[in-house]
């Protein structure tokens, strides 16, 4: 196919994430302060998107309380920083499995809960944006299930549409534009859609070109794309975003390194993502310009 770059590009920042990182860098931000002042900063730095997830600020281990999240959005907007948020919905759909020889009961560590659970943050905090992950996979640990169901989508979808929050479809293989398209022609989704496309996550699509082409050839033409690629190919993911004719995504979530044996920040990601951008010959786009782009409205939470 021929190279379609894009000429106008948005960066996410992916501030914290839910992994196990939060004791490989002492970058990787913990409390809603932390998080909200390194989203701040990533946004000062060239992001118009800053994607959040929130910590125990104790052990730094993944959380998914409402009154966490309100607090790192209320800082973010107190500050006054114009930057679009964009709130994971993923948590609450964690499946742990015993052993191999055992498999059940389930370890206590299985995190699974309803719908309007899953979404309650969202509803409270109206984020422009929030994700929702468009499918089930094996995810990097032997026993671990990112669960998904066809059922708890189209029960999530619909809230989100509901509330006016876009969501971010997040697809880590194949399978999940194919549902995500299917979420749209059922009235679950709007369209035109927009996806992001999770690269190189165990094992999800491997972050090979030839797969991520493959991907970007699958999302309809009117719908906006963004993509990442996990750890020393982050940078490379950016520049092949934009050739591609997407958006970018780059922050500590998907990788800790500014150089080798450099750890980063998340604002030093988005200069360096901003740098390649502008050597590419594109431009970056401000919240607004976003904004505009998407059909996103900036709004205040509830209550």
């Amino acid at each position: 196919m021929p190279l379609t770059m894009n000429r106008e590009v948005f960066i996410t920042c992916a501030v914290t994430g839910g992994g196990a990182t939060q004791d490989r860098s002492p970058h990787v931000p913990r409390s809603p302060k932390d998080i909200a002042d390194s989203a701040i900063a990533a946004a000062k730095a060239g992001a118009a998107v800053v994607h959040c997830h929130v910590r125990d600020p104790e052990t730094g281990a993944p959380s998914r309380d409402p009154k966490m999240f309100r607090e790192v959005t209320d800082r973010i907007r107190d500050s006054e920083t114009d930057v679009v948020l964009n709130l994971t919905a993923g948590m609450g759909g964690d499946v742990i499995f015993g052993s191999a020889e055992a498999p059940l009961p389930l370890s206590n560590t299985t995190d699974m809960a309803g719908a309007t659970e899953r979404v309650e943050h969202v509803a409270e905090c109206l984020p422009e944006i929030c994700t929702l992950d468009c499918g089930t996979m094996n995810f990097a640990e032997a026993d671990y299930v990112m669960t998904n169901t066809p059922g708890m989508l189209t029960a999530m979808g619909g809230m989100m549409t509901e509330l006016g929050v876009k969501p971010e479809i997040e697809a880590f293989d194949t399978g999940h534009l194919w549902y995500a398209k299917q979420l749209v022609e059922d009235g679950v989704l709007d369209s035109p859609a927009l996806v992001q496309l999770c690269m190189g996550v165990p094992w999800g699509a491997p972050d090979d070109l030839n797969t991520f082409m493959a991907m970007v050839n699958n999302v309809p033409k009117d719908w906006t794309f963004s993509a990442f690629g996990l750890g020393r190919n982050q940078m490379p993911y950016v520049a092949a975003a934009v050739l591609a004719g997407g958006h970018v995504r780059v922050g500590l979530e998907d990788n800790l390194m500014l150089d080798r044996g450099v750890l980063a920040t998340n604002d030093q990601l988005v200069a360096r993502a901003t740098e390649i951008i502008e050597r590419l010959g594109a431009k970056v786009m401000g919240p607004q310009q976003v904004r505009d782009k998407l059909g996103l409205t900036k709004r205040a939470p509830v209550g």
